[in-house]
């Protein structure tokens, strides 16, 4: 009892039990470490014992489990495909001929979660070769089994059938101890009766009878094909040259329509154009005429204007005149008392009212001749050609008045035609020489005197002037 209660009161003490107590941890830590293990992909890891679920074991295929110690342990089965050679002698068929099967079958433990079950339960603890042993011992039964089901022709013929009816009568075995048919691969199957061998050489001789025929046949074929693609090639050569000609008569005929068309088209659009450009010229001369027509009335109308005033107001026109001048005369004396430049200014200034004053005094005057005319343009004519006729009159007579007669010698036997000498032709004829004014006068509505028409003038006033005239 003292020795134990030294030992506590030992300053060591307590740094021993920490070191047993990481020394157990380590050693737990390790233990759990080693009894984590993980399944490689080529193999199925099995945990027996203890597993949840109640069965008698767990597969795990590409991952990892923690096996519980004393109450758990685990096995690897591999994954490693097995091939086997199967050589069926003598199995009977459904013809009850013996045939001999020469095969080879690749198996393996399955991976699906049942089957990997039952390899787990079946498998587990066999070598490679103890479960070649045991497939090849299921396989061999199934494959008699196959065999028995199926006639000769079936087998020797239809292969596809007999390796899908194997593998399905194998891997339905091969599924209930874990395994699963990886590939089948059947090599020559032979019998004893060489009833195969019969059927080959049957089909032989057949596949090459057929192959001579087939071959006769695609001759005959070929030769009649040729004769044939002579034949077409002819028909269709001559069928072409004949399209041929009949596109090039389409293709003139077309191309004669459209130059047809064309120089149609051309000879309407030159009608048309030519047309035009005589509406165009037609309408022009028409505008032409039409303003010239204006400019001539506009003229006519000046013309008379200006022929109006210079025989109706001239009087006014020198009366205004003079009233301008004077008005002028002021205006330029204005001018020059402000300037040069203001004279200027006034005298146009001036100008322009004595011109408008004018052409006012000549509009009022010809307004009151017409109204005196009782606003008839004609009868105010007439009153301004009644106003300017004594001037044309005296216009008239003196004609002949400057006419300076040194002598007259007259010889005649005082008989005429209606009692008139040649004297007084000569004087009358004289009067007729002068410029008539019965045309002006008819052209005003007037008459003109009788003694300014041109007829004869009395004897006893051409006898009068005679006698002026002598003296």
């Amino acid at each position: 009892m003292l020795n134990l209660i030294v030992l506590q009161s030992s300053p060591y003490a307590g740094l021993v039990g920490i070191g047993i107590a990481i020394l157990f941890i380590f050693i737990v830590l390790m233990t759990l470490v080693k009894r984590y293990k993980r399944c490689p992909s080529d193999r199925i890891l099995v945990v027996y014992g203890k597993v949840s679920g109640g069965g008698s074991a767990k597969c795990i295929h590409g991952g990892a489990a923690f096996i519980f110690p004393v109450i758990q342990d685990y096995q690897f089965l591999d994954l490693t495909p097995i091939s086997i050679e199967v050589n069926l002698v003598n199995a009977l068929s459904k013809q009850n001929i013996r045939v001999n099967v020469p095969s080879r079958f690749t198996i393996g433990v399955s991976t699906e979660p049942g089957i990997m079950q039952n390899a787990a339960e079946r498998l587990l603890g066999l070598g490679q070769s103890q479960i070649q042993e045991l497939a090849q011992e299921i396989i061999f039964g199934q494959l008699r089994l196959v065999v028995a089901s199926m006639d000769i022709e079936e087998i020797n013929n239809d292969r596809d059938k007999f390796l899908t009816n194997i593998s399905q009568s194998v891997e339905t075995e091969l599924k209930k101890v874990g395994l699963k048919l990886i590939n089948v691969n059947i090599t020559d199957i032979v019998d004893e009766s060489g009833y195969i061998q019969a059927l080959g050489k049957e089909a032989a001789a057949h596949a090459i009878n057929a192959a001579r025929k087939s071959v006769a046949e695609k001759n005959r074929d070929g030769s009649i094909g040729e004769a044939n693609a002579l034949q077409d090639e002819r028909t269709q050569v001559a069928a072409a040259n004949a399209k041929a000609v009949e596109g090039e008569n389409i293709a003139k005929i077309n191309v004669a329509n459209s130059d047809s068309l064309r120089r149609q088209r051309e000879a309407e659009a030159e009608r048309v154009a030519i047309a035009s450009e005589k509406v165009q010229t037609a309408k022009a001369l028409e505008e032409s005429y039409a303003a010239e027509q204006l400019a001539e009335t506009a003229r006519a109308e000046r013309e008379r204007s200006s022929q109006l005033a210079d025989i109706i107001v001239p009087a006014e026109i020198d009366k205004r005149k003079v009233e301008i001048d004077a008005e002028a005369k002021a205006e330029n004396i204005r001018r020059i008392a402000r300037g040069e430049a203001d004279a200027i200014l006034f005298k146009a200034q001036a100008e322009a009212q004595g011109l408008y004053e004018v052409l006012t005094k000549q509009a009022a005057g010809l307004d009151e001749i017409v109204k005196a005319a009782g606003n008839n343009s004609k009868d105010a004519v007439l009153l301004l050609i009644a106003d300017k006729l004594p001037e044309l009159v005296r216009l008239q007579a003196e004609a002949i008045k400057n006419i300076k007669i040194d002598k007259i010698t007259v010889w005649e036997n005082g008989g005429g035609k209606d009692g008139k000498s040649s004297t007084s032709n000569f004087i009358s004829g004289m009067y007729k020489s002068v410029p008539p004014l019965q045309e002006m006068f008819n052209m005003a509505g007037m008459d003109l005197p009788e003694y300014l028409k041109g007829k004869d003038i009395p004897v006893d006033l051409i006898d009068g002037k005679k006698e002026k005239s002598e003296e």
